[in-house]
C-alpha cells in the first residue's frame, strides 16, 4: 500500500504527470481501469506508475523463468588418476574423455592424482603427468589452479576456455552442415542420373519378335508377300440322269 504524498507519477505510455497528490494519481488510475504500482519506494517522493499489475506480475515471472532456465549451472566435478602413478596410459586416455565432456558442458574440473607408497619420492612423475593433461585440454581449457600437493595427492582444477569451446562449436557446426549439403547435394544428382536413365530407356525402339513396324500397321501387307489368286469360275453343265 502506498502511503506517502504526493507522488511522482508516470502514465501507462510512459507520460510523464509530475509530483501530484496520492489522491490524484489514484483517481488517474481508475479512471483508465489500470492499478497505481509504486516502483521506486525509496525515491522521494516515491515513483508511481499506472499499470495492469496482473499483466505486469505474468511477464516479470516469464522473464524470471527463461533467464532461470537459460543459464547453466556451474559445478565442480572431480576425476581420479587410479589409485596409484601406476595406471595405463588408456585408461588415462578414458578420463582425458570424460574431463573434456565436462568441460564442453561448462563445468570445472579437478583432476587428483593419488600417489601410494614410496611413490613421494617421484612427485617430479607426477608434475610431468599434469603438464601432459594441460596440453591435451589447451584446446578446450585453462588452468586455475597449477598443480600442489594435498596430503598424498596432487590436484590440478582446469576451468573451460569458452572462447575456445565457441570456437569449436562453431566449427562443428560448419562441418555437420557442409557434410549435409554434400550429401544432399550427391542424393540429388544421383535421383537426376536416374531419372535420365529411365527416360532414354523409354525412348528405345521396341525389338520384341510380336512388334511390327508402324509403317506396315497402316499400308497393309508388304509388296513381296504372295498375293492370293483368282479361282476359276465352274462352268455350268448338263447332266442327265437315267431314271
Amino acid at each position: 500500500m502506498i502511503r506517502i504524498s504526493p507522488v511522482r507519477c508516470i502514465g501507462p505510455d510512459n507520460e510523464q504527470y509530475g509530483v501530484i497528490e496520492l489522491d490524484e494519481a489514484k483517481s488517474l488510475a481508475r479512471e483508465a481501469g489500470l492499478d497505481l504500482v509504486e516502483i521506486s519506494a525509496d525515491s522521494r517522493p516515491p515513483v508511481c506508475r499506472i499499470m495492469d499489475y496482473g499483466k505486469y506480475k505474468y511477464q516479470q515471472s516469464k522473464k524470471e523463468h527463461k533467464a532461470k532456465s537459460g543459464s547453466k549451472r556451474t559445478e565442480m566435478k572431480e576425476i581420479r588418476l587410479g589409485r596409484s602413478l601406476r595406471i595405463d596410459p588408456h585408461d588415462i586416455q578414458m578420463r582425458m574423455n570424460q574431463v573434456r565432456a565436462f568441460l564442453m558442458d561448462g563445468h570445472k574440473v579437478q583432476i587428483i592424482q593419488p600417489f601410494q607408497g614410496r611413490e613421494m619420492q617421484h612427485k617430479q612423475s607426477g608434475y610431468e603427468r599434469m603438464r601432459e593433461i594441460e596440453d591435451t585440454l589447451a584446446d578446450i581449457g585453462k588452468v586455475e589452479m597449477t598443480p600442489r600437493f594435498n596430503g598424498r595427492r596432487m590436484v590440478m582444477i582446469v576451468a573451460p576456455d569458452k572462447a575456445k569451446i565457441q570456437a569449436m562449436k562453431r566449427a562443428d557446426d560448419a562441418a555437420a552442415k557442409a557434410s549435409a549439403d554434400k550429401e544432399k547435394s550427391e542424393n540429388k544428382a544421383a535421383e537426376e542420373a536416374k531419372a535420365e536413365a529411365a527416360a532414354e530407356e523409354a525412348q528405345k525402339p521396341d525389338d520384341s519378335p510380336n512388334a511390327q513396324p508402324e509403317q506396315q500397321k497402316q499400308d497393309g501387307p508388304a509388296e513381296d508377300q504372295p498375293q492370293p489368286q483368282p479361282q476359276p469360275e465352274a462352268s455350268e453343265e448338263t447332266v442327265e440322269v437315267d431314271r
